[in-house]
Formats: C-alpha cells, structure tokens, sequence
C-alpha cells in the first residue's frame, strides 16, 4: 500500500504535468488555463449543490432512525471530488467530476465493502460514555458497565422474579 502511495504522488504530478503540456500545444496558454479555472468554479458549484443535498438526505435518514451509511460515504466522496476539483489538473479534474455521478460513487461503494469483507476483519474501538471519558476498573481489569437486571431463569416464575435496582459491576474479560 505504501508504494502504491509513493507511486500515486510522483506519477500524478507528473502526468498531470505532460497533459498541461499537450493540452497548451494543442489550444494555447491563456485557453488552458482558462479551462482550469473554470472547471475549479463548475466543481465548486457541483460541489455546493450536491453536498448541500446529502446533508438533507443525512438529516432525513438519522430522523427515521437509521444509519445513514449511503449518505455519509457520498458525503466523504463528494469531498474527495470537491478536492481533486479544486487541484489544478485534467486528470484529478476528470477524477472529481466522476466522483460526482451517483452510479460512480455507488461502484467505489461495492467496492470497497468488498475489500472490507475479503479482508474478513473490523476493528471497532470505543471508550467511554456519553461524556467521551473512558470508565476504568480501578483494579486494571479493564472497562466496568453499571446497570440493572432482571432475573429471568428458566427454573424461576416469570411473575415472580425479582428486579435488583443496585448497580451492578462486571468486568469484560
């Protein structure tokens, strides 16, 4: 991965470097540059319009209650196209003005929950409460949860069981 990075910062520039130089020979100077600038303006445009709209879709999807996945990876995209946009380029322009098509963003998508499961692991880690502090075992165990429970046995009488309303301290091994 990291020469794929390395390899992407020197051939980049340096492509981007040989189209500027074709693309100057072909119409000129003052008419490159021109389309640079305006294809930062039709980007920042695009970029304003349709972020504006994901953060509707977002806001529209946590009021149902549901994990707004879809809208948030757009989001995330739609910012990585604003950014190749607003590079001077004809290679990261047509890279953002891609990026700004649906069915392009839905392809990057599928792809990468693909990479995620064939690699087979998700690490998720958490600390803390609502507050963002982490609440530690004094002892070093580890993280403690407080509660409350329900004995619900299956040798003890559903009516008859009994709430313990004291707080309970357990530790994740």
């Amino acid at each position: 991965m990291g020469y794929l990075l390395l390899a992407a910062f020197i051939g980049i520039p340096i492509a981007e470097i040989a189209v500027f130089i074709y693309v100057g020979e072909e119409i000129g100077l003052w008419p490159t540059l021109g389309t640079v600038i305006v294809t930062a303006i039709v980007g920042t445009w695009l970029l304003r319009r349709q972020g504006l709209a994901t953060v509707f879709r977002v806001q529209e999807e946590m009021d149902a209650g549901r994990v707004p996945l879809r809208e948030l990876f757009d989001g995330a995209c739609l910012l990585f196209a604003g950014a190749l946009l607003l590079t001077p380029g004809f290679i990261t322009d047509a890279l953002g003005f891609l990026l700004f098509l649906p069915p392009v963003r839905a392809l990057a998508m599928a792809v990468l929950a693909a990479l995620i499961v064939n690699r087979g692991t998700i690490h998720v880690h958490t600390a803390g409460g609502f507050s963002g502090e982490p609440n530690w075992d004094q002892t070093g165990g580890g993280p403690v949860i407080d509660g409350e429970y329900t004995d619900v046995s299956p040798d003890t009488d559903p009516d008859t069981s009994k709430t313990d309303s004291d707080t309970i301290v357990r530790r994740i091994e």
